[in-house]
């Protein structure tokens, strides 16, 4: 068997090489896994940080072109679909089109991820509880997934006619905010059925299905939740930083949403 053409460095406790697993399985490429630990802080490391000098993840080496490193996850998700979909499977060839693609990476990567990243914080990390700033990123969550259904009510994707990387961006993050961000009686297929009815397509696609299932099987993904049924508190003591597996048990969600 030959050598994998990349390696993905990433960890359990990230949502952002989802999305570069189903890029590569969509293009039919090879790759090596390497699950970094943080509770040992090995992405502080001299070793890996010389790859990533931020210090984060993911990051990508091509050993199909002299070990060439990429970090920042959608800069990722270019360079692979630049690189290897020769096909322009999920690219697009317009110049206008191109520029809308890049658009799209940019406000996933400027806009949902941090927002969506300190709505967890506040909810799930963040020593002190406070209220009114799980309020706020809960909103902004929402405000977001109302840009996206606007622009899909006049179209089924984002950019092009047909599924791109754009598309494929944002879904990790949108699957967890809708498991585990958002109260209980949000319904999304109410307030934003575009949005909705788009979520649910990436999620039929069979690359999608396939990634999901396998970072369970690695017993991975945050939407695992500590199924300890631990509460806030108990949570809170023992999980203040990022370095913890997981963020916090279905239970600790439901205590939060119910008095915020």
């Amino acid at each position: 068997m030959s050598s994998p053409q990349l390696t993905l460095y990433f960890a359990e406790s990230g949502l952002n090489y989802m999305k570069l697993m189903v890029l590569m399985e969509e293009l039919g490429l090879s790759y090596n896994e390497v699950i970094l630990d943080f509770a040992k802080e090995e992405h502080k490391t001299e070793e890996y940080r010389e790859l990533n000098p931020n210090g984060r993840i993911p990051t990508l080496v091509d050993h199909s072109n002299n070990d060439e490193v990429v970090w920042e996850s959608n800069a990722i998700m270019k360079y692979i679909a630049e690189r290897y979909d020769t096909d322009k499977k999920l690219l697009v060839t317009d110049e206008k089109e191109k520029a809308d693609l890049d658009t799209w990476l940019f406000y996933q990567a400027s806009h949902q991820g941090p927002t969506f990243g300190n709505c967890q914080w506040f909810m799930f990390y963040h020593t002190e509880r406070l209220p009114s700033a799980i309020i706020r990123f809960q909103g902004e969550i929402k405000r977001i997934f109302g840009v996206l259904n606007d622009v899909l009510s006049k179209k089924t994707w984002l950019v092009g006619n047909k599924c791109t990387i754009a598309d494929l961006a944002f879904i990790k993050y949108n699957d967890y905010a809708l498991r585990n961000l958002l109260p209980a009686d949000f319904n999304v297929e109410r307030e934003y059925p575009h949005f909705a009815a788009w979520h649910n397509r990436l999620l039929s696609r069979p690359t999608v299905q396939y990634v999901l299932k396998h970072m369970d099987e690695l017993d991975v993904g945050r939407e695992r939740q500590h199924v300890t049924g631990m509460t806030h508190s108990e949570f809170a003591r023992t999980a203040t930083g990022v370095a913890r597996r997981g963020i916090a048990a279905q239970a600790a969600k439901d205590e939060l949403l119910s008095t915020a």
